[in-house]
Order: structure tokens, then C-alpha cells, then sequence
């Protein structure tokens, strides 16, 4: 079993930043495959970006919306992950979702490749 939880969301203005943070806990290797989504009122929940741990490394992924403004990082061991936003824009106000699961993901994006998921935390972006 994988618990997972959120902080760091709040309010900002456009083009300020914010740190998400992502807490783990539960078997390690339960969560080899983590991921960041964001789901806006009235719309589908959407992959923000994600990172994959293998030994030695990590492959990370980001949805074109974010690219260059976002940033994901993780510190694996402690169960730890983390979304660095700049550049914030009012398109990005959504509640942000971390997400896991212990195998590969062929489909980053797709929300039903993963198997935990926390309760969300809200961001908000105003113009």
C-alpha cells in the first residue's frame, strides 16, 4: 500500500511560482513510477508531468502545456516528490493530484495507469 499526500498549493498571480510537494509512504518500491495531474472544474483530469525511477536514474516526462515552466524532481528513498512551477498562468489554476504506481507506465498521461493516488491540492492563478 502507497499513502500519498499533497501540500504547497495556494494562490498566486499570473506568472509567480509555487512548490508542490508530494509525500510517500508505504513500500518503496510501490511507487517506482510517480506522476503530477491537475484536473480544472468541468474538465478531464490531465498528466502534468511524471518521473520514473530505475537504478542509477530517472527518466522524467512533461506535458506540452508545461514544458519549461514546470519541473519535477523526486527524492526517491524518502519518499519525497516534488513540481516546481514558474511562470504560472491562469490556465494552470486547477487541484493538483500526485499519483503512483510500482510498474513501468507505457502511457504517462493516462490517469488509469496509476493504482495510488492522493487527495489534491488546490492551485490558483490569478490574472
Amino acid at each position: 500500500q502507497v499513502q500519498l499526500v499533497e501540500s504547497g498549493g495556494g494562490s498566486v498571480q499570473a506568472g509567480g511560482s509555487l512548490r508542490l510537494s508530494c509525500a510517500a509512504s508505504g513500500s518503496i518500491h510501490s511507487r517506482n513510477f510517480m506522476g503530477w495531474f491537475r484536473q480544472a472544474p468541468g474538465k478531464e483530469r490531465q498528466g502534468v508531468a511524471a518521473v520514473y525511477n530505475y537504478i542509477g536514474g530517472n527518466y522524467t516526462y512533461y506535458g506540452d502545456s508545461v514544458e519549461g515552466r514546470f519541473t519535477i524532481s523526486q527524492d526517491y528513498v524518502q519518499g519525497m516528490m516534488y513540481l516546481q512551477m514558474n511562470s504560472l498562468k491562469p490556465e494552470d489554476t486547477a487541484v493538483y493530484y500526485c499519483a503512483a504506481d510500482p510498474r513501468w507506465i507505457n502511457d504517462w498521461s493516462n490517469v488509469k495507469s496509476y493504482h495510488y493516488w492522493g487527495q489534491g491540492t488546490q492551485v490558483t492563478v490569478s490574472s
